[in-house]
């Protein structure tokens, strides 16, 4: 029986499959996550250096994509320094810190996606009001608040997981996450079933919220042809994030709680690495192309660098 503190180090046991492949998977990570950040930082620019974006709409997702930059920063660092090393190993520090950047990206997304919701329903069902409800400060409110509530959530949580006494030091996955971690524990405690419950009913509230909040946009839209424009423009690239991201999330909380190990290496590795991979990519994709403020503004800076 090992004591928390005994345990220095974690092997990541779901790299064992990849030998024979590593240098192309190394290829095709690292293409993949150079796009992930060139995708997401022209996003970013594009919003910051506009000032007719500087609204509360194009706020949230400048900080959806900062939120996206942040998870991946976590991640595919030490999965590529991984894939081309012999020893898949990291620092039990290391893999608490990376469990606390992975698991608080992924609740930010559903905080900044709920927070869009807000700003949606505001500006399409209440618009006489919406200056006043969506100003400046109360703005800044919110994206502190979307910010802070998952990362000081996952850090009493990780701070909580720390104290644990671990029986094992083999993580059966790609890379480190909370709920793994306290798998690990010799005793199962009161606080590993009930921590990871009510984060997951706390962010599943927000996907309801969301879904509430647009089913009254859906309502108001349906009486209003110019309101309809409007949602069709703003609204639909909120909820193909929101689907994306629910999706990818969901796969990998039921791998990771009802694996039979039935499946293959490779179908794990790729359950787990999914919501790393298609909605940092795919979002800012939707947006830039949907949402025509921000299209033109990319198509106008291109056009003049050609110039």
């Amino acid at each position: 029986m090992d004591n928390a503190s005994d345990v220095t180090m974690f092997t990541l046991s779901g790299f064992n499959g990849i030998i024979n492949y590593r240098f192309t998977l190394f290829a095709l990570t690292f293409v993949c996550y150079c796009v992930i950040v060139q995708v997401n930082v022209t996003l970013i620019l594009t919003i910051i250096m506009d000032k007719s974006l500087h609204e509360p709409m194009y706020i949230f997702l400048c900080n959806l994509c900062i939120n996206s930059l942040y998870g991946t920063a976590g991640f595919y660092p030490k999965f590529l320094i991984d894939i081309l090393s012999t020893s898949h190993i990291i620092s039990y520090a290391g893999c608490l810190v990376q469990s606390l950047v992975v698991n608080s990206s992924a609740c930010a997304v559903f905080s900044f996606l709920a927070l869009m919701a807000y700003d949606r329903y505001v500006a399409i069902c209440q618009p006489l009001v919406y200056h006043s409800v969506m100003n400046p400060q109360r703005m800044c409110l919110l994206v502190f608040a979307a910010w802070i509530l998952p990362v000081g959530q996952l850090l009493i949580t990780i701070t909580l997981t720390s104290t644990l006494r671990l029986c094992g030091s083999q993580i059966s996955r790609i890379y480190c996450v909370n709920y793994v971690i306290r798998r690990l524990e010799c005793t199962p405690s009161i606080t590993t079933v009930f921590s990871p419950a009510f984060t997951i009913t706390f962010y599943f509230c927000h996907f309801l919220y969301v879904i509430y909040s647009y089913f009254y946009i859906m309502k108001t839209c349906l009486t209003r042809k110019e309101e309809r424009m409007k949602f069709m423009q703003t609204c639909l690239p909120h909820l193909s994030s929101l689907i994306i991201a629910k999706i990818c999330l969901l796969f990998d909380l039921l791998h990771m709680r009802f694996d039979s190990g039935q499946l293959s290496e490779g179908a794990r590795n790729f359950m787990a690495i999914q919501f790393l991979l298609f909605p940092p990519l795919i979002n800012p994709l939707i947006y830039g192309i949907k949402l025509t403020a921000i299209r033109n503004r990319i198509q106008s800076f291109l056009c003049l660098k050609r110039l």
